[in-house]
């Protein structure tokens, strides 16, 4: 004996009167016949209410509940989806409702052109979906900052600088590097405590990207040390801009107990050439770096 035959068929209908799954059955003139409890409550439907689904969805419309229709012309609507609807044997989709849940919808073609429809609610899985969403967008971020200063990290900006320069090698516009550390940083630190030096960072972070363009990218490569790329700019401009950069972070300055706090920076700048790796370039710019250094500080100086 079959398991069709054992199951006697109102245990069937009591089944899917008290599922939670929406269940209902239109016919093959696209009439609704049958409607669980759950599907009347989702749609607005009277029990025992025959209606057409087109009609349905207007009166959805119309009264806004049931699906989410965002459309102000509903007969357009209606006739775009029903070039979907009852063209496969099984079609699944997800559908939004108008109090804010969200139903993964099953329509299913009988042999003897009735169609059901079975719908479970997947809100909470849109919600965890989301938050998955939310927190991979965060550790991305938190990938590409820095916790202190904010701004770009280590491997964001030598990533940027890759990209740049692959751009370079088929624009051929021209693109400037520069490497900026602060000067005497380690006696900060030592004098007035490695909090006060991280106060430095942060404001000399907030300093320099208030003076950036937005194409201009700015990252803290370590310690004190940060990484400047300014595209579409030629080497004795990007010296000017430098220049005035470094006139300006010399000004005194309010950081917490020090009213007057005045620190300086060394830029050493050159201008990446096509084809050149990212290592060459940043070399270069270091040891421009380095002869800022040497020569006194609180200056830009420049190499090819």
């Amino acid at each position: 004996m079959s398991w069709q035959s054992r199951l006697p068929p109102e245990l069937l209908w009591q089944a899917a009167a008290q599922s939670p799954l929406l269940v209902a059955l239109f016919d093959e003139q696209d009439v609704l016949q049958y409607a669980n409890p759950s599907f009347c409550h989702a749609f607005g439907v009277a029990e025992g209410e025959q209606i057409s689904w087109a009609s349905l969805m207007r009166r959805n419309h119309a009264r806004r509940e049931g699906s989410l229709i965002e459309t102000e012309d509903i007969d357009t609507w209606l006739r775009q989806v029903s070039t979907r609807r009852g063209k496969l044997p099984v079609r699944s989709f997800e559908a939004d409702l108008c109090d804010g849940r969200w139903i993964w919808m099953t329509e299913t073609l009988l042999h003897n052109g009735w169609m059901l429809c079975q719908a479970c609610d997947v809100t909470q899985l849109r919600h965890d979906e989301r938050a998955l969403r939310q927190a991979l967008q965060r550790a991305v971020r938190d990938k590409q900052t820095d916790t202190l200063t904010q701004i770009s990290s280590r491997s964001h900006i030598l990533r940027l600088l890759q990209r740049d320069l692959k751009r370079l090698a088929v624009s051929g516009r021209p693109l400037c590097l520069a490497v900026l550390d602060l000067d005497h940083f380690k006696q900060i630190n030592d004098q007035y405590g490695h909090p006060f030096g991280d106060r430095v960072l942060v404001n000399f972070a907030a300093r320099v990207q208030r003076q950036l363009r937005r194409s201009d990218r700015f990252g803290r490569l370590g310690g004190e040390e940060f990484l400047l790329i300014l595209p579409d700019l030629q080497p004795h401009d990007v010296t000017t801009v430098l220049t005035r950069l470094c006139e300006d972070i010399a000004q005194p300055v309010s950081l917490g107990e020090q009213p007057a706090f005045r620190y300086t920076v060394s830029i050493g700048l050159t201008l990446a050439h096509p084809d050149e790796t990212a290592d060459r370039v940043y070399a270069r710019a270091d040891r421009a770096l380095y002869l800022a250094k040497q020569g006194g500080r609180n200056r830009v100086v420049a190499l090819g």
